[in-house]
């Protein structure tokens, strides 16, 4: 469809239905969804010309539970948001990928340039489009140039996961130009999750990409991480009379690279006791029954976050059984256990390199004082040590919960969200 006439499209609610449905639109903001669309082929047309383009569109996403075990092939829960990063995309003939993004400056990435990661481009977007071309390629999958704009709104050090949501944007227009649509949303994952490793040079997990690209809540059991075991869980949050709250801090994330890093080496220093690579490798039952020498070896520390990995495993298991079986208490009872088990466990709540800064703590202290006498749950969210906390919050008390928390945190600091059923996809 031509850019103008997809504004069109857009603007007289032809679309109005799919985005309700599956990406969590609200009667309510669906003129300013529209508009934000509309604005975005507005700006694609200023760059690149009215020519033949199509609309995408991949969500953010929140961790529910399986705090730090990703790494040591643990169990997750996590869903996508609907926060997102809308994509208005178009061939082109010439085989170079060119994404504008609002707010930044163009990134160009020739075909010549995907076949090996460049160190200069390492943490930049255009390592990220070059490691997705290259992980198309490598599957035997189509690759070709396109031009893009794309606008984002979900938030940046919030633990929703932007940069993931990117990486599967790239993958979805991939997908949907050179392929069909054939490739499934796992498997854009992993793609993603190979681009983020290898050119973009971050060693992250596989949880972020799986969630933003397949959508609604899932489970997510990384035993085997060339196949993980993905389930869809059918629940609806919204429908149960709950919103998703996420509580920015406000917290100074410097200096925490050696807090973040030293989780997964602690718990990965226990199985190494044990000649193991990994957590999931060993028993709950020999990690106890070895405690005093793991003590004596390793320090508390290390004890204290194994141990949290296998509470963690078990929960994510007892959490995805209570949403198929629509127990709402039970999976909050969860969420609430996860979270303690973080602070005191895992102790991932705040640094103790400044212990004058809690804002996790003092989040977490006021979600418990609003919320334990009117239902939901409360926990950190995500890497911990600073940025934000979640809270499921009963949809009566959410404009309260909001201004009580913005009292403390800042004006919008509060984002009250919405689970998101469609993974990647394209609109138009």
């Amino acid at each position: 469809m031509i850019s103008s006439k997809l504004k069109e499209y857009v603007i007289s609610g032809r679309l109005d239905g799919l985005l309700m449905a599956e990406c969590a639109v609200s009667p309510e903001r669906l003129a300013e969804k529209k508009e934000r669309i509309a604005n975005a082929v507005d700006s694609f047309i200023a760059i690149y010309g009215d020519r033949e383009a199509y609309l995408f569109s991949v969500g953010g996403r929140s961790e529910i539970s399986g705090n730090h075990t990703d790494h040591n092939r643990g169990r997750v829960l996590c869903a996508a948001v609907d926060l997102d990063i809308i994509a208005v995309a178009s061939p082109t003939d010439d085989k170079a990928v060119t994404v504008k993004s609002e707010g930044f400056d163009a990134d160009t990435v020739l075909e010549s340039e995907i076949w090996e990661p460049i160190e200069e481009r390492k943490f930049s977007s255009s390592a990220i489009i070059a490691g997705m071309e290259r992980a198309f390629s490598d599957r035997g999958l189509n690759i070709g140039g396109f031009c893009a704009y794309t606008v984002s709104d979900v938030l940046k050090g919030s633990g929703l996961s932007s940069s993931a949501a990117f990486e599967v944007m790239i993958g979805n227009i991939l997908n949907h130009l050179y392929n069909d649509g054939t490739v499934s949303n796992v498997e854009i994952a992993k793609m993603a999750q190979f681009s983020e490793n290898v050119y973009f040079g971050k060693p992250c997990g596989l949880m972020d990409q799986t969630a933003c690209a397949v959508g609604g809540f899932i489970s997510i059991d990384f035993n085997d991480p060339k196949e993980p075991v993905i389930e869809k869980q059918d629940f609806d949050l919204s429908g149960a009379g709950y919103d998703l709250c996420i509580i920015d801090t406000g917290g100074n994330h410097a200096d925490l690279n050696e807090d973040y890093a030293s989780v997964p080496s602690e718990m990965k220093a226990v199985a190494a006791y044990f000649g193991k690579e990994v957590l999931r490798s060993v028993s709950e039952e020999d990690i106890i029954a070895s405690a005093v020498d793991i003590r004596e070896k390793l320090g508390d520390r290390c004890l204290l976050r194994a141990l949290h990995f296998m509470g963690e495993n078990k929960r994510v298991e007892k959490q995805a059984l209570a949403l198929k079986e629509g127990d709402v208490q039970a999976f909050f009872d969860n969420v609430i256990a996860s979270g303690l088990s973080s602070y005191r466990y895992l102790q991932n709540v705040y640094t103790v390199k400044n212990v004058s800064e809690q804002g996790l703590s003092l989040a977490l202290c006021l979600c418990e004082r609003f919320l334990c006498d009117k239902g939901g749950a409360w926990r950190v969210h995500g890497g911990g040590f600073a940025g934000t906390v979640q809270a499921f919050v009963p949809k009566a008390y959410t404009s309260q919960f909001k201004s009580y928390m913005e009292k403390v945190f800042n004006k919008g600091s509060c984002h009250v969200l919405s689970v998101r059923r469609g993974g990647a996809m394209r609109l138009v």
